[in-house]
């Protein structure tokens, strides 16, 4: 893994460990959804009848040479909600959003400085509803290198990027529980390297390469 420094932080460029593939985008275009859907929607472990705070992740597909890859984000240690954590560049709605792709391309911009021109939406996959509290809508996105990415230090400690085909292999896709709010609360892992991505970022990868899988 090479580690490239910034003035603002820290970008890993992970090389793929698998065969260089080509991602279909007209298979990948067909499995997911026009444009953002309430009706459908992935309950997480834990959901109970609450409110939810509707969020939205960008959801960034890389098309490298040696194969496509996402990107990924590690959040900070001391922020409030989820330190430290695998994510993808998203946040909460503001009430300026006019829509789930406006709030994850103003989040990206924000926490990776990464620029709408660079990103080509491509469809949506169902809300995920996660057991603290958000109900997110994962816009899916195709990335074009070469781009610029300024990550901000008080939200992210480093960017890097996972190969798409690692991450869509069921065979990666982990089964772990703990206890949460005094119930056992089951979700899924993939460890890649030093990274363990887990949560609700597991679960919106895990939904799309069911997708595809079928």
């Amino acid at each position: 893994m090479r580690k490239l420094s910034t003035e603002t932080g820290t970008f890993a460029q992970t090389p793929s460990r698998l065969n260089p593939e080509v991602i279909d985008l007209d298979r990948l275009r067909s499995v997911l959804l026009p444009v953002p859907s309430r009706t459908e929607f992935v309950l997480e472990d834990g959901v109970g009848d609450e409110e939810l705070t509707p969020a939205s992740v960008l959801f960034p597909i890389v098309l490298r040479e040696s194969g496509p890859s996402v990107l990924l984000t590690q959040r900070t240690a001391h922020l409030k909600d989820h330190p430290g954590q695998i994510s993808f560049p998203g946040g909460r709605v503001e009430p300026e959003d006019y829509s789930p792709a406006h709030t994850a391309l103003r989040e990206a911009e924000e926490e990776i400085g990464l620029s709408s021109v660079h990103v080509e939406i491509v469809g949506y996959l169902p809300e995920y509803r996660t057991g603290t509290g958000f109900r997110v809508t994962p816009v899916v996105a195709i990335l074009t290198p070469p781009f610029d990415l300024r990550p901000d230090p008080f939200e992210v400690a480093e960017i890097f990027e996972v190969p798409f085909a690692f991450l869509m292999d069921s065979a990666n896709h982990q089964r772990h529980s703990m206890h949460y709010r005094g119930k056992l609360r089951h979700y899924f892992a993939m460890p890649y390297g030093e990274y363990f991505i887990w949560g609700a970022t597991a679960g919106i990868i895990v939904t799309l390469s069911r997708a595809l899988a079928e």
